[in-house]
């Protein structure tokens, strides 16, 4: 086992793919692919699995991965200290339903950082692709939400993915509308109230189901309704189509558009948002920060921590 095959190993989980690590790596992908299979078979694991979707980690990869990057990190320290090499590059990556708190707190993880060199990625993406990235060690950090709706049978998926569940805060329900749509002087909307102004939702895909939606709730009827992949595009059928969607309440004015409030919704139901992460990882000191800096922006909005 080599430095090199432990940088292979890493690079490839960043890129997610085996061919466009070889790009990176500038090593053709017949020498990389034997390269990760000599080590799988010198370990006696199998560190990925391959399909005609790609590669994913297996279990003993996930664990694997996490001493990888300890190694990787102890080598750096060690040229840095002798070498006076320029300290390994900071990476962090978290993958997220569409919370403006969850960019709040990545933009204030970025300031706070202290490297000259970092890589961070944020992703804002569906409900399973958060869990499957988590899984597969693409991002150290998710964050979802459970509800009573939904908590059994995510909880079921994320033990079958090794991931745990960390709470963070319960959110009372309330609705993103424009401000001059004619509820928003109101204190609280029902569902009756929203049912002639456009549903928006965030698509989850073929697969998706309602226990993947990051609505926490739905009309029970909606003669219009738009579904959206990103939150700039819902921000603007708020206002441009007079449209809702469910959402946390957490509003954060520097993001969000001055044109937008939300509302309390007249409901018992609530979320429960929280952060998952892979059982068999440690978490970077960057990922560590991301988790302070999203107490931080949940306490400033006046939410309880868990």
């Amino acid at each position: 086992m080599t430095l090199l095959q432990l940088k292979y190993i890493v690079k490839i989980v960043e890129c997610g793919s085996m061919n466009e690590a070889s790009h990176e790596l500038y090593v053709s992908q017949p020498a990389l692919s034997s390269a990760v299979r000599e080590l799988e078979n010198e370990l006696g694991i199998e560190i990925f699995t391959r399909s005609s979707q790609g590669i994913a980690l297996t279990v003993d990869g996930v664990e694997f991965l996490t001493y990888a990057r300890q190694v990787l990190d102890q080598a750096s320290l060690l040229e840095e200290r002798y070498k006076n090499a320029k300290p390994r590059k900071q990476l962090c990556s978290v993958s997220t339903q569409h919370y403006m708190f969850a960019v709040e707190a990545f933009v204030d993880m970025i300031n706070a950082n202290r490297s000259d060199e970092f890589e961070f990625t944020i992703r804002e993406t569906r409900t399973r692709d958060i869990i499957n990235q988590v899984a597969n060690m693409l991002s150290e950090i998710g964050i979802i939400y459970y509800s009573d709706f939904n908590k059994n049978v995510l909880g079921k998926l994320l033990r079958e993915k090794h991931l745990d569940f960390h709470p963070l805060f319960r959110a009372p329900l309330h609705v993103f509308i424009a401000k001059t749509n004619p509820l928003a002087m109101k204190k609280k909307v029902t569902m009756k109230d929203l049912e002639p102004f456009p549903f928006l939702q965030y698509e989850q895909g073929n697969e998706g189901s309602f226990f993947f939606a990051e609505e926490a709730i739905m009309p029970e009827f909606s003669p219009k309704q738009i579904n959206v992949t990103d939150r700039a595009t819902m921000l603007n059928f708020i206002i441009g189509l007079n449209g809702y969607t469910v959402c946390s309440g957490i509003d954060n004015g520097d993001l969000n558009n001055e044109k937008i409030c939300t509302v309390p919704l007249d409901t018992d139901e609530s979320m429960l948002v929280g952060w998952i992460s892979n059982e068999r990882a440690k978490l970077s000191v960057s990922a560590q920060t991301y988790i302070e800096k999203l107490k931080d922006v949940i306490q400033r909005n006046g939410y309880n921590l868990i």
